[in-house]
């Protein structure tokens, strides 16, 4: 084992053993020792633990940086949100609303909660070997570093280290750690542990198929496709199983009047709709005058409907085009519009989350060279606005012509037309509005990922899955296919998703994203 002291927060120790050239506290400026305070070096040596006390210390140290870096950092996004709409709140309580939103209850429990859960994790991983000899393996003069690069493929042990510790010390730390978690969930904050799961999901993974030398190909766009045929069917079918900002976020990306939508859930499920809907359609100023005359057409068929013996009467189950696109006549006209709306819309948005971290957390190299620097992430937030819009544009497209295609081949099937394709069975045509016709839209929508950078695709999926993930589950749940998991659900899955992301850091970091090893560095530490 290791004998000497540890210095906190920076982990560096000297050796009692060792030739005295090795750094000391006095040889490093202040001003970076603060630093590392904060924010933790590339290659930070594992921390030399070789007595309970100093599991104990060691512990401590990560809970106090650990939980002070998180509350500190949801201070920091909870003062920006309240700032971006401080303007239209009251003046006199605007300096409460700042002060809840740094020092508030939900800050200091986010602290708490990431502040615990590291203190026993590095606990028990550091103490197991000492509690149970058995396990316990004479350490290298000195353990390999980290390497957070893209990549990284040196593990924090060795392999019996990690037969040894890897599945043992992860597990406790998250199921001790979840009653902070499960107060959280009280509040309806649902947006933790289906991440944290399907993270989990994606390091295993990845060190499964490696191990077997399994590869599918564009798999990262398949899961994004798959969450998005999910998600998009939720957004007009089953919105009571996304959360309403998601769904209201979806609704502005895709430029529909959000009428629109209600009349296609009533229309689909129920046969009618609510005329006041389609009132407010009609009410737009840049309505066209032939959208106008098709939406009164559908309304006064509502209200008086057709008789069943005419045979060239068509009663739409589903929200027309007119109501899709009310300033455009031609379906052929929505793909350039609504790529260049949606474009100039999340071009500011994705600017920022291109050029800022590009400025900020890529200092050196915007120095040495930021013409570079930003025409790359110029072109990145190019990029990744055209791949919005052209999501927009697969979805919309194929929800305009499937339905024309429905009304042509039912029309010409009552008109008793010899055309070979009024033959067709009434099932197939039906499936054209069926309801997993608006499922397959979504996923055919999702093969818009290949406009995007390839090393953000898998970024992006594992935002996406979760969405998808929990609706199916809410909607499988409702028919009583699978079961309920009552208050401890979340938290239940919260601790095996994290216990999959922890061995997967520990034994197999290079099997997890840049990014979460990024932020699991910073907390964490190398042990």
């Amino acid at each position: 084992m290791y004998s000497g002291s540890t210095t906190p927060f920076t982990g560096s120790f000297t050796p009692t053993d060792t030739p005295a050239d090795t750094p000391t506290e006095t040889d490093t400026p202040p001003p970076r020792e603060a630093r590392k305070i904060i924010w933790r070096d590339r290659g930070e040596p594992v921390a030399p633990v070789s007595t309970l006390r100093a599991c104990l210390e060691h512990a401590a140290t990560g809970e106090f940086r650990s939980g002070t870096l998180a509350a500190s950092i949801r201070a920091c996004i909870n003062l920006v949100l309240v700032l971006l709409r401080i303007h239209k709140m009251p003046r006199d309580i605007r300096l409460p609303v700042i002060r809840h939103a740094v020092f508030g209850l939900d800050t200091v429990r986010f602290g708490l909660m990431l502040g615990t859960f590291t203190s026993i994790y590095k606990f028990l991983l550091n103490s197991l070997p000492l509690l149970i000899p058995a396990i316990s393996l004479p350490a290298p003069k000195r353990l390999p570093f980290l390497s957070i690069g893209e990549s990284s493929e040196t593990p924090f042990l060795t392999d019996s280290e990690e037969r040894s510790q890897g599945p043992t010390a992860e597990r406790p730390t998250t199921m001790l750690r979840v009653p902070l978690k499960k107060r959280r969930r009280k509040r309806g904050d649902g947006t933790l542990h289906l991440p944290l799961f399907v993270r989990g999901l994606q390091g295993s993974y990845n060190a499964y198929t490696t191990k077997r030398n399994i590869h599918v190909p564009h798999g990262d766009v398949l899961v994004f496709s798959l969450a998005c045929g999910q998600i998009l069917y939720a957004f007009l079918l089953r919105p009571d199983t996304l959360p309403r900002s998601y769904t209201t976020w979806i609704g502005e990306a895709a430029k529909v009047p959000k009428e629109c939508v209600k009349m296609n859930l009533s229309l689909v499920r129920q046969g009618t709709f609510d005329p006041g809907d389609l009132d407010k359609i009609t009410a737009f100023p840049d309505i066209t005058s032939t959208n106008l005359t098709d939406l009164l057409t559908l309304r006064s068929k509502l209200l008086a409907p057709p008789s069943p013996t005419d045979p060239l009467e068509y009663f739409p189950n589903y929200a027309p085009c007119s109501a899709v696109h009310p300033a455009l006549t031609h379906c052929s006209s929505v793909p350039l519009d609504r790529f260049f709306a949606v474009f100039k819309w999340m071009l500011p948005i994705y600017g920022a989350l291109h050029f800022v971290p590009a400025v900020v957390f890529k200092r050196k190299a915007f120095t040495q060279d930021p013409g570079k620097v930003l025409v790359k992430a110029g072109l990145g937030s190019l990029r990744s606005s055209a791949f919005l819009g052209v999501f927009v544009v697969i979805y919309q497209t194929m929800y305009c012509y499937k339905h024309k295609l429905h009304k042509y081949l039912t029309l010409l099937r009552l008109s008793k037309s010899q055309n070979l394709l009024s033959r067709l069975p009434v099932p197939l045509v039906e499936a054209l509005i069926s309801k997993v016709s608006f499922w397959v839209p979504g996923f055919m929508a999702g093969l818009s990922l290949f406009v995007e950078e390839k090393r953000r695709r898998g970024e992006l999926a594992m935002y996406v899955l979760p969405k998808g993930l929990e609706s199916v589950w809410v909607m499988l749940r409702g028919k009583g296919w699978v079961f309920r998991t009552g208050n401890w659900g979340g938290s239940a899955l919260t601790a095996l998703g994290m216990a999959m992301v922890m061995s997967a850091y520990q034994n197999d970091p290079q099997h997890l994203s840049g990014f979460v090893r990024r932020i699991l560095y910073q907390f964490i530490g190398p042990n």
